[in-house]
């Protein structure tokens, strides 16, 4: 292999233990030399094997090659290769406090086997069928009862003080890590919880406290330097602070419900369905992104191929449902807003990838979305076939809502004028100048159309 062809990724520059590289369609890690001792350490003392058995760290394999000719390379590893990348500012409620119970989890085990976390932010977690898994192999380094446990302040600013702001508000842990990417601070957390929230022991042991230690001394809390014993009793009153908050979606309507609940008719939804199963019957796919997908209901079908699935809502509430029944499954569930996705972020915009280059697909389906991006977001039908045609590499299955249902008519009761057509005759002039119409299908009982479409290989 030519050394120019292992490409870093651009995220991986901080950490001088090592880094993550790309070689042609694989994924490494190069561990360095200053890192050998902890390295060791790791995997002799039985750490390694006890988080890969239990399944809460990305298991390697260990290569001979030094791949990008550094000369202080140690180790290249070869980890699992992980089909798709989120990122915290994705995930629900109940996926940022599954990943912040398992870096404890992690943290507990390290401290049995005389290592620590040096680190705890949720860009050291992915998720894998269903479930968090740990991905960063060089955030442990060796126990010393003497230090405090350095990453304290970023698990409390990146898992602990999102999940307080969701449990009061409701507002998603989405949008406050899409606020502050490196973590809410204690005094602005402080700031934004209601006043009843300082009854709570752990708000004022894990909030409170620290945001006035940092205000006198611009410092983390001098008195979390603690043994392996205290060490453990610290991460005992974490999990039990976390798992007594409360995130689950409260029954109130929505979007949540929108399959059981909102749908015109139960025939509605199994002629639809029938449809849709007739529709994949014909295609051959590895890969689907499910937009606007609700619950799930028709993203788990698509699981159902063996696919893997990406499942985009914006609604916290859907997703945090849908990733709770997700488990053992293909299916990547995302709070994602379609009319305003996750751009590229990061230093230069390079390190977290756009949304829409990690979401493309060999299949998109966008079911029941379409008039909500044209009649509430005035998206033009033309924009919407262009930014389909980016996400699909063949396949969409969209359907069409016309003006005079009654869904489309609570969308526009309070809008006197649209700068855009709203008709089937503009829907398919302009999706069939990205698009091929292979089959258009009435679903019976409505006014609705289910399009089958392939992608042109060129457009005008």
């Amino acid at each position: 292999m030519k050394i120019a062809e292992a490409q870093p990724h651009p995220a991986s520059y901080r950490d001088p233990s090592g880094f993550v590289f790309r070689s042609g369609d694989r994924w490494y890690r190069q561990v360095n030399t200053s890192y050998a001792g902890n390295y060791r350490q790791l995997m002799d003392a039985g750490l390694y094997t006890a988080l890969t058995k239990k399944k809460w760290m990305i298991p390697h394999t260990e290569l001979d090659e030094n791949l990008t000719g550094h000369p202080d390379c140690f180790k290249t590893l070869l980890p699992q290769q992980l089909p798709f990348i989120s990122y915290p500012v994705e995930w629900s409620p109940a996926q940022l406090m599954d990943a912040a119970l398992l870096t404890l989890a992690i943290l507990r085990e390290s401290v049995d086997h005389d290592m620590i976390l040096k680190d705890a932010s949720p860009l050291n977690i992915q998720f894998v069928e269903g479930r968090a898994l740990f991905i960063d192999t060089l955030s442990f380094e060796r126990y010393d009862g003497s230090r405090p446990w350095v990453a304290y302040r970023q698990f409390c600013e990146c898992f602990l003080y999102p999940l307080y702001l969701h449990h009061y508000h409701r507002q998603g842990t989405h949008r406050t890590l899409l606020a502050w990417p490196e973590g809410i601070p204690a005094a602005e957390t402080l700031s934004l919880l209601p006043g009843r929230s300082r009854f709570r022991l752990s708000t004022w042991l894990h909030v409170s406290l620290p945001a006035r230690i940092r205000e006198r001394n611009s410092g983390d809390p001098k008195d979390l330097s603690f043994d392996k014993h205290k060490l453990r009793l610290l991460i005992d009153n974490l999990e039990t602070a976390i798992r007594h908050l409360d995130i689950a979606p409260r029954k109130a309507g929505g979007w949540s419900v929108y399959y059981s609940d909102s749908i015109l008719t139960q025939s509605y939804l199994q002629e639809k369905e029938k449809l849709f199963r007739e529709m994949l019957a014909a295609l051959s796919f590895a890969s689907a992104l499910d937009l606007g997908t609700n619950d799930g209901y028709f993203a788990k079908i698509l699981a159902e191929k063996k696919a893997m699935v990406i499942a985009a809502d914006s609604d916290w509430a859907c997703i945090s449902t849908l990733y709770r029944s997700a488990a053992g499954s293909s299916l990547y569930p995302l709070c994602v807003d379609i009319a305003d996705p996750t751009p590229a972020s990061g230093f230069d915009n390079v390190e977290r990838t756009a949304f829409t280059t990690r979401a493309q697909s060999d299949l998109v389906t966008a079911l029941a979305l379409l008039h909500h991006l044209v009649l509430s977001k005035n998206i033009p039908f033309g924009m919407l076939a262009d930014y389909f045609a980016t996400l699909t590499r063949c396949f969409l299955i969209v359907e069409f809502i016309p003006a005079t249902d009654e869904k489309a008519v609570l969308l526009t009761r309070n809008k006197s004028f649209f700068h855009t057509p709203y008709d089937v005759s503009s829907f398919e002039a302009q999706f069939s100048r990205r698009f091929a119409i292979e089959r258009r299908s009435p679903i019976p009982g409505t006014e609705r159309l289910l399009y089958l479409m392939r992608k042109k290989e060129r457009h005008p």
